[in-house]
């Protein structure tokens, strides 16, 4: 059969063509929509600006075919083998290719949207401009593909190859990612904000510029990309490889980077506003300075020596702890929620719920927080259930005493203005929550568990350098660490006394904030 044949059969009614061999034949802007062409041999053959719409082509050969300007919306080409086509400008919306062969394609403009491409080959294939919106290319080879400026809106990439692919511009907002193969691929300027790449591999890739806002790295490999740049706000980084990455001026602002190995990384310049410190790996780091402030335009700037760079990305999470000689039981547990639920109504200071560890005698409750600033009136207000409060919160306010005390400053002369500044931030903290009673039933009160609530606690500080500060330890606390009987009395112990026997030295003080002259 030859292509005048072809066209008077399917004129005729006839729909079925399948195995039909027809190659290097005309057939361009002909109409066989809704033909069976499954299995049929087509290399070669000019079928620019035909009608396909709907047709089998599955497991059709159509290598080196012309098919520019095509309409395929809707067929079935699953399997089919499209290698070195000229698919410039065709409309594959809703079709189907999978498995389909299209090694070295020029797809050029072409519309995919909503195509299903799963396992499909496009090494290789040239698809600049092309529109593939919500098209689904699930472990699809897409190895040094073109897609700059490439339409893939809220597409399914999950574990798709695009090794060393050019995806320069291309539009990736919202989409599906996860354990992508993307090494040494080209995403410079690319928008891929909202997009999810969970797991994926990005080592060498160019990331220049990128629009990033949102997007989901967790566990991603990122080692040598390039993300100078880059706009990363709010981005999910946990757990994140970005060893020897150049983050040179990216966009950070309210990132999470928990966990992240940065090692290696360049950060100079980088906007780090809201962004936690605390729990990332940053040995051999490249960091002159760093962008602070809200807006990111430079108004607050800080600037390192090495050692202070390694410090400041190497910085643990700001905790009060609270130790409990007694073990949690479920009454407690029940009531201690209750009684942190009534503080966090009627206080900002802490805004969620302590994480709890429990041996079989004792219990450790740990506050993490974001600046060493709110470390003492932390202290003041999560002590509230217990017996201790009282003592515990007179022992801060000693040590705020201390700390603004002329022996103490005398201690830094240098370090004077900071004292001060951090002495009146605390001090204002402490008068907005020195009223603060709990509003719950007393842990104290007949029905609730009295036991674990007036046992012996210890209160201790740990701040972003990783240094302690006891606060406060009862003087049964441990039972057989402590034996000073001196100072009991009958209504237990002399808080006074004691209190000025456990108080911390004005040099444990100063190392504990890290001044010196």
């Amino acid at each position: 059969m030859n292509a005048e044949e072809l066209i008077q059969s399917y004129q005729s009614g006839i729909r079925d063509f399948s195995a039909i061999l027809l190659c290097e034949a005309n057939l361009s802007r002909t109409n066989l929509s809704g033909a069976n062409f499954s299995q049929a041999v087509l290399s070669i053959t000019n079928l620019s600006g035909a009608n396909l719409s709907g047709a089998n082509l599955s497991q059709a050969k159509l290598n080196v075919a012309k098919l520019s300007g095509a309409n395929l919306s809707g067929a079935n080409l699953t399997g089919a083998i499209l290698n070195v086509a000229n698919l410039i400008r065709t409309d594959l919306s809703q079709a189907t290719l999978i498995k389909a062969s299209l090694i070295r394609s020029e797809l050029i403009r072409a519309d995919l949207s909503h195509a299903i491409l799963t396992a499909a080959n496009l090494s290789e294939a040239d698809l600049r401009e092309a529109t593939l919106r919500q098209v689904d290319l699930r472990q699809a080879n897409l190895k040094s593909a073109n897609l700059r400026d490439a339409v893939l809106i809220a597409s399914n990439l999950e574990g798709t190859n695009l090794h060393g692919a050019d995806l320069t511009r291309a539009d990736l907002r919202g989409a599906n990612l996860v354990n992508a193969e993307l090494r040494q691929a080209n995403l410079s300027q690319a928008n891929l904000s909202g997009a999810n790449l969970k797991g994926a591999n990005l080592r060498w890739a160019d990331l220049n510029g990128a629009d990033l806002r949102g997007v989901n790295l967790e566990q991603a490999r990122l080692s040598g990309a390039s993300l100078y740049g880059a706009d990363l706000s709010h981005a999910s980084l946990l757990y994140t490889h970005l060893i020897h990455a150049d983050l040179t001026q990216a966009n950070l602002t309210g990132a999470d980077w928990t966990g992240a190995e940065l090692t290696g990384a360049a950060l100079t310049g980088a906007k780090l506003y809201d962004v936690s410190r605390f729990e990332v790996k940053a040995d051999e780091i490249t960091c002159d300075w760093v962008d602070v402030s809200p807006n990111g335009d430079g108004s607050k700037v800080l600037r390192f020596s090495a050692q202070e760079a390694y410090q400041f990305f190497n910085a643990t999470s700001p905790m009060v702890e609270i130790s409990i000689d007694m073990a949690l039981d479920a009454e407690a547990h029940c009531a201690l929620a209750d009684a942190y639920r009534d503080i966090i109504s009627h206080t900002s200071i802490i805004n969620r719920p302590p994480s709890i560890e429990v041996s079989p005698r004792r219990t450790t409750l740990s506050f993490r927080i974001e600046r060493d600033e709110q470390l003492f009136s932390t202290a003041y207000i999560v002590i509230l259930p217990f017996k201790d409060a009282d003592p515990t919160q007179k022992s801060i306010r000693n040590l705020v005493q201390m700390l603004g005390s002329e022996k103490f400053i005398g201690l830094s002369v240098r370090h004077s203005h900071q004292i001060g500044k951090l002495v009146s931030e605390i001090k204002q903290q402490l008068d907005q929550i020195s009223d603060l009673k709990l509003h719950t039933k007393s842990p104290s009160e007949p029905e609730s568990p009295q036991a674990f609530f007036t046992s012996p606690t210890r209160t201790t500080l740990r701040n972003f350098h990783n240094r302690t500060l006891k606060i406060h330890s009862h003087p049964q606390f441990g039972r057989s660490l402590l034996n000073v009987p001196e100072l009991m009395n009958s209504s237990g112990y002399s808080q006074e006394k004691y209190l000025e026997m456990m108080a911390p030295s004005l040099d444990n003080l100063s190392d504990f904030l890290l001044i010196s002259d």
